[in-house]
């Protein structure tokens, strides 16, 4: 089975936002180069949808989009809450990311469709008690065939793919529906002619091999064929995130390679979001065409998830070719994976491109500086006679707050003083009460 939790981050905000239920939310960063984390299914109506850029998504839902500031504290929690009542039920879980796993319980080997249907609905039923969320469950006879009958659940079900059926299912889906084949692998595979799995797995195992590689070739093929017999095991929890490109031609000038480490940057910032935490740590690998390697690494003082820091970050280390040599690959790693996120104070310092020096080892995280009364939206805060709540506005020395929880429906909103000594940050997590 794979469990996914249906639009897990913008779910999220309108459980505990109660004012933001029924609206299209999109979550993730308001800047200029803002990426789309999570997304509620009233936004996805409009089109919109994650690792989409946040301008677009706000264009194609327009003016009543709610654009909110990831909460990676309160979604790990609920993901905590989440998986450790179903480990009641399963003890083995694989978890892919904060809202996703595989489970193979025992009791379902050779069960009918029936129940297997049956047991998935308790454990959405677990879901919801123990979270207030609401999970889709797709199950078939491996994991292929589960994520994508998950997919196929979405959103708010269950799919039961029985092996009778799932020749059928994968004979017309896109190739790209398979479980490793991206962009690439889906071009070479266009170039042939094959456009759906059926159409792959009707290609001999040799000519699989030879158009995506010995290693993956046959394993993909295999997959295409509805044979997957990978166990589910509990995972370790990754110290890192990444991304690389091997170029066709090399890299000889500071402008492509600059273009080059924006592009991983983005590749890797798009599974950090994926993955529900922040990084302190932003690695740059340069391959040279004699396949010699160059490392180097920054460490902010603060864990970020903010794409136009990680990619000045990265492009601060990057070394001209002119000097370094011709470079055939770029990658970009993402490290000192945090679910605790406390962006900059001075932004506008961490994007810039040219620091006079670089410091490779760790930077000491400086001693803690007062914000004092700033606020800025979708922050939580809590009034001394208003309870819990998250700020909607601010600016003109004013700020607005909604106050409202997981208990209270939606909230009402009121206006103060900017200074107010009775208005204070709040934990995230007091939203849950």
């Amino acid at each position: 089975m794979h469990l996914d939790m249906d639009a897990f981050f913008a779910s999220a905000e309108q459980l505990t936002r109660p004012t933001l239920r029924g609206r299209p939310v999109l979550v993730g960063g308001m800047g200029g180069r803002g990426v789309v984390a999570g997304c509620s299914y009233e936004a996805r109506v409009f089109g919109a949808r994650s690792a989409m850029p946040m301008h677009q998504a706000r264009r194609l839902v327009g003016a009543a989009a709610v654009v909110m500031p990831p909460r990676f504290t309160l979604y790990s929690a609920l993901s905590k809450t989440v998986f450790d009542a179903l480990r009641e039920k399963m003890p083995i879980i694989e978890m892919l990311s904060l809202d996703e796993a595989f489970g193979e319980p025992a009791e379902l080997v050779d069960a009918d469709a029936a129940t297997v249907e049956a047991y998935c609905e308790g454990l959405r039923g677990t879901v919801m008690q123990a979270s207030g969320l609401v999970a889709s469950i797709g199950a078939g006879s491996g994991k292929q065939i589960a994520k994508i009958a998950s997919g196929l659940a979405k959103p708010d079900g269950i799919t039961v793919v029985t092996r009778d059926a799932q020749a059928e299912l994968l004979e017309t889906l896109p190739v790209r529906k398979l479980w490793g084949i991206g962009p690439v692998a889906e071009e070479k595979l266009r170039k042939l002619g094959v456009v759906t799995v059926g159409a792959f797995a009707a290609m001999p195992e040799s000519e699989a091999a030879s158009v995506l590689g010995s290693a993956v070739g046959p394993s993909l093929h295999r997959l295409a064929r509805g044979i997957d017999d990978r166990s589910v095991a509990e995972r370790a929890e990754a110290k890192q995130v990444s991304a690389e490109s091997t170029f066709a031609t090399d890299i000889v000038s500071m402008s492509e390679l600059r273009t080059a480490i924006a592009a991983s940057a983005d590749a890797a910032h798009a599974r950090l979001m994926r993955d529900g935490r922040a990084a302190r740590t932003v690695v740059l690998k340069l391959r040279k065409s004699d396949f010699g390697i160059v490392t180097r690494s920054i460490t902010l003082p603060y864990a970020t998830i903010d794409l136009q820091t990680i990619v000045a970050t990265a492009q601060r280390q990057a070394i001209d070719p002119q000097e370094l040599g011709a470079i055939r690959l770029v990658g970009v790693g993402l490290g000192g994976l945090s679910t605790v996120r406390q962006e900059s104070l001075f932004p506008d310092l961490d994007h810039g491109e040219e620091p006079s020096e670089i410091t490779v080892d760790a930077v000491p995280a400086p001693p803690p500086v007062e914000v004092g009364h700033l606020w800025r939206p979708g922050m939580d805060v809590r009034h001394t006679e208003f309870g819990h709540g998250w700020v909607q506005g601010a600016g003109h020395d004013v700020v607005t707050v909604r106050f409202e929880t997981r208990s209270t429906g939606p909230g009402v909103a009121r206006t103060f003083a900017s200074d107010d000594a009775a208005l204070v940050h709040a934990d995230a997590l007091d939203s849950l009460q």
